[in-house]
């Protein structure tokens, strides 16, 4: 098992070369951290918004609840697929002139998109989108990984995803009736922009060999081949995360309306919970793994299914409020450490995009099977769905985040 295996001084990687070096952060900071979050984040921002897009495609569209959970599904099987051709590129391309390829090109989908009115057509072009997207994901996840303490840095990314995605759910439905889709494409359009422009400042990690050249080939073989049971085991828990709590998510907005909320009320009730979200994702950057990976795991887990259960008593507005909160806190917590013990499983990156590819698959599958289980705008089993997900993902969890703690 690899553990930190680099200082502070193997990963500097002569970040100061370049076009830009006087202007570039250095590779531990906090500000190289939020960078990467929003590079990592513009490739699939949708996600975080996912109720905003779906009402969105439903209102301005025309779009049905099925289709436009193929829709977003489709987008995520793209991200996916993105993020997995990220593990087998990262070691053959320059990363800073793909990623910037990357985010023009996502920049020209999401304007063609505004004019695209017709259900297959948008599938295929969303499908487009995530591909890109996950190319982009993928790259971060393999840069992240190489950051001291990745746990954190996957923290800043939850922070920057949760933080401005809780703007977009509280803003966005409230502008489709006036601006249709549009409002939502170029809310994609804004971020891609920002993280375009911050890209420069970002120091260039070598990827294409190990942190510290002086290692043992012993310790670079740990570090290129991590134990594939235990990889194996926290990808599945991460597919596991990912697919039940988004494929609740999708639908959160509808689910209030089938129980009688009003489209007010969950616009800021969501944003609300994603913003409280920052709770989780901020713990993890102050306590790290100092208290281990496998209790924080199991225990928000644990709470996120009991969270999910609740829904089941939606129709109450504060039961509504209250559930999505405390399940927006420990989603914004689990996934750093889910996260983590890919980076920690390798620290060449490749587990960690594997890592993103898993997140993505998940993703998408969440939203597909509910709306192939959904019937008749009956939520009650997409809830249920979600909960024996969740306790199976930390049934899952258990063994790889153990091993790693006993090797702390």
């Amino acid at each position: 098992m690899a553990e930190h295996i680099y200082n502070n001084q193997d990963i500097n990687l002569k970040y100061t070369s370049g076009l830009f070096s006087a202007i570039k952060v250095h590779p531990d900071s906090t500000w190289a951290r939020i960078i990467l979050a929003f590079l990592t984040t513009a490739g699939i921002f949708y996600i975080n918004i996912m109720p905003a897009v779906v009402n969105g495609l439903k209102g301005g569209g025309g779009f049905t609840s099925q289709q436009a959970g193929f829709v977003s599904s489709a987008n995520l099987y793209g991200a996916a697929i993105g993020a997995l051709a990220a593990v087998f590129l990262i070691k053959r391309i320059q990363w800073q002139r793909f990623a910037y390829a990357l985010l023009v090109t996502l920049l020209v989908i999401d304007f063609a998109c505004i004019y695209i009115a017709e259900p297959t057509t948008m599938i295929a072009t969303r499908a487009l989108h995530g591909l890109a997207g996950g190319l982009l994901v993928g790259i971060g996840f393999c840069i992240i990984s190489r950051t001291f303490e990745a746990d954190k840095t996957f923290g800043y990314l939850l922070l920057i995803q949760w933080g401005l995605g809780g703007l977009g759910i509280m803003y966005l439905p409230a502008l489709t009736p006036e601006f249709g889709t549009a409002g939502l494409f170029f809310a994609l359009m804004a971020f891609t922009a920002v993280s375009l422009f911050m890209l420069p400042f970002l120091p260039h990690y070598h990827v294409s060999k190990p942190l510290n050249e002086n290692l043992n080939k012993t310790e670079v073989a740990s570090a290129i081949k991590p134990s594939r049971l235990l990889l194996g085991l926290n990808l599945f828990a991460i597919f596991l995360f990912q697919a039940a709590n988004m494929g609740l998510f999708a639908y959160m907005i509808e689910l209030g309306t089938t129980d009688g909320l009003k489209i007010e009320f969950m616009s800021n009730a969501l944003g609300m919970a994603s913003w409280i979200a920052l709770l989780g994702a901020l713990l993890v950057i102050v306590i790290g793994t100092k208290f281990g990976r496998t209790i924080p795991i199991l225990i928000a887990t644990l709470i996120t299914a009991l969270c999910s259960w609740l829904l089941h008593f939606s129709n109450n507005d504060m039961v509504y409020l209250i559930t999505n909160i405390i399940i927006g806190i420990t989603w914004a917590f689990v996934l750093p450490y889910l996260f983590g013990i890919c980076a920690e499983l390798d620290k060449l990156g490749q587990a960690a995009a594997m890592g993103g590819f898993a997140s993505k698959m998940g993703l998408a599958s969440g939203p597909m099977v509910a709306a192939l289980i959904l019937q008749d705008e009956n939520y009650q089993q997409i809830i249920d769905f979600a909960v024996i997900g969740l306790i199976a993902c930390a049934a899952v969890a258990f063994l790889p985040a153990r091993t790693l703690d006993k090797h702390k």
